[in-house]
């Protein structure tokens, strides 16, 4: 089996990408696409990560997990789709210890235990941290900024370094990265791998993430575009949503307040200017595909 195991990172989605493929699961499924709900196994998947720490599981642990997870016949399902933005950590210890999603390497090699002989591809979005961090700091309870980054200095995070680890710690694990700043253009094509299904197949909600940063007058125009237009392929069609992201785009969806101690205009923009070119370096990273508009 294929399991498309999707790990956050913590806001970047909302649950819009397990949404998403719910929309489409009759669908889907008649391809051999599982998507199950997510009641039927995040609990459960955290408990038997919890409870394998280093060890091993027991022999019949995989058919265990597939019985609970399944509404339909495990020998059906050729793919499996799970959405699961807190499998590493929870928001407040992102980044306990002073190391970012410091289990990462032990709930992977768990996940690989677990499911002994299926094929698992992670699927990750990241974020610019000086989003990613306030975003994730305030999702916490933790008192003050400054407990939260538990000793990190924001100028020397690196998802490069994170998507190193999960080469390192599962190498059988095929990784596909986006960036989330890239996800209303993409949107389609991540449903799209998700399943693994091919991108010129026509599914539901391709275009729900731009929907939610054009204003109504440019999505309308944008759809008439879609009609007049049947034949358009993906790169045209991005190249047709950003001049009318140029155009329509609502400002407030799109930009956000920075409201954090010493953190000017000036630091901002290092830190997004020190993202950009990781997201350079992780394209180059054997192993991993870096999705882009």
């Amino acid at each position: 089996m294929q399991i498309s195991l999707h790990i956050g990172v913590h806001a970047t989605d909302e649950d819009r990408l397990l949404k998403g493929l719910l929309r489409n699961a009759d669908d889907f499924r008649k391809a051999g696409v599982a998507i199950p709900g997510p009641s039927r196994y995040r609990a459960l998947l955290s408990d038997a990560l919890n409870g394998l720490g280093d060890g091993s599981p027991a022999p019949e642990a995989r058919e265990v997990l597939l019985d609970t997870m399944l509404t339909e016949d495990p020998e059906t399902v050729s793919r499996l789709c799970l959405s699961h933005e807190n499998l590493l950590a929870v928001p407040k210890l992102a980044l306990a210890g002073g190391r970012l999603y410091r289990k990462l390497e032990q709930r992977l090699q768990g996940m690989q235990k677990l499911f002994p002989g299926d094929r698992i591809g992670i699927f990750l979005g990241l974020r610019d941290f000086a989003t990613f961090l306030p975003a994730v700091y305030r999702a916490t309870p933790h008192g003050s900024f400054d407990e939260f980054l538990a000793g990190t200095d924001p100028m020397h995070l690196r998802w490069s370094d994170l998507i190193r680890r999960i080469r390192e710690a599962v190498p059988g694990m095929s990784v596909t990265v986006w960036c989330n700043e890239d996800t209303p253009l993409i949107w389609g094509q991540i449903l799209r791998e998700m399943a693994g299904i091919p991108l010129e197949r026509k599914i539901i909600g391709s275009f729900d993430v731009f929907s939610e940063i054009i204003n109504p007058e440019g999505m309308r125009r944008f759809r008439a575009f879609l009609k007049e237009n049947p034949s358009v392929n993906e790169a045209q069609k991005r190249r047709v949503m950003t001049a009318f992201l140029d155009k329509y785009a609502l400002d407030e969806a799109i930009e956000e307040e920075l409201d954090l101690p010493g953190w000017d205009a000036a630091y901002v923009d290092m830190l997004t200017e020190l993202y950009d070119e990781d997201v350079w370096q992780i394209g180059q990273m054997p192993g991993v595909r870096l999705l882009t508009p």
